[in-house]
């Protein structure tokens, strides 16, 4: 029998459908500094840490955040997902589904990831088994996170399937040597998305948990993902 995977989780546009509320408050914020940027553009940014997504403006845009004004970034997003946020959709039943050892591995904070689950209701299908980019040196595309948490769950990086929704993240799951299932079925997904990740590296692209668990068994059986784009 093949040994079972470990299946690695990114938390925002995977696990919970919150990169269009976090995209909003991006652009509250730096409109209260008289800064106008669009939610199209942190689109781009999806899967990076908050300091480098506003890096990441700042070379788009050249529009400098003041000093400090970064703190005011979490507590609006935390206001909107107090909200809206919502698991995505088929998440809970996958997860209530499924036998094999988990964990998150994603770019936000400690902080905001725990609020994440617990406002979804999927905290306890994780415990303990989550981990943030500000727990390694780099962030993704870095392996670095993926790497961290393939340690901390006792898995060799080989044994290791991660589920991710921005190129960035895929490009980290490949460089750290794990099979990669690209998801489309986020609230932020756009024409061209599925395409983005396949050249990433994506073994397989999903728009549904259905489709998840379909590509998961294959993988879990030993077998290896037929090409899709």
């Amino acid at each position: 029998m093949a040994q079972t995977k470990l299946v690695i989780f990114d938390c925002d546009g995977v696990l919970v459908d919150s990169e269009p509320l976090a995209a909003l408050a991006y652009t509250r914020v730096y409109a209260k500094h008289g800064l106008e940027i669009t939610t199209d553009l942190i689109t781009r940014c999806v899967g990076m840490k908050q300091e480098d997504i506003i890096a990441r403006i700042e070379d788009m845009t050249g529009h400098v955040l003041p000093p400090n004004a970064s703190s005011e970034l979490w507590p609006e997003i935390r206001q909107l997902f107090s909200e809206r946020l919502k698991p995505t959709n088929g998440i809970v039943t996958f997860l209530e589904g499924s036998m094999f050892p988990r964990c998150v591995a994603s770019s936000s904070s400690l902080e905001r990831i725990n609020s994440s689950l617990a406002l979804t209701g999927l905290s306890n299908f994780f415990g303990q088994a989550i981990f943030s980019s500000s727990m390694v040196k780099h962030g993704k595309p870095a392996p670095d996170i993926f790497l961290h948490a393939a340690d901390k769950m006792n898995t060799p990086a080989g044994s290791c399937i991660v589920i991710e929704d921005s190129p960035l993240g895929v490009q980290g799951a490949v460089a750290a040597g794990m099979t990669t299932i690209g998801y489309v079925g986020g609230g932020h997904s756009y024409q061209g998305h599925a395409q983005r990740l396949s050249a990433a590296g994506a073994a397989a692209i999903c728009s549904n948990w259905i489709d998840v668990q379909e590509k998961l068994s294959i993988l879990q059986s030993g077998h290896e993902l037929e090409a899709q784009l």
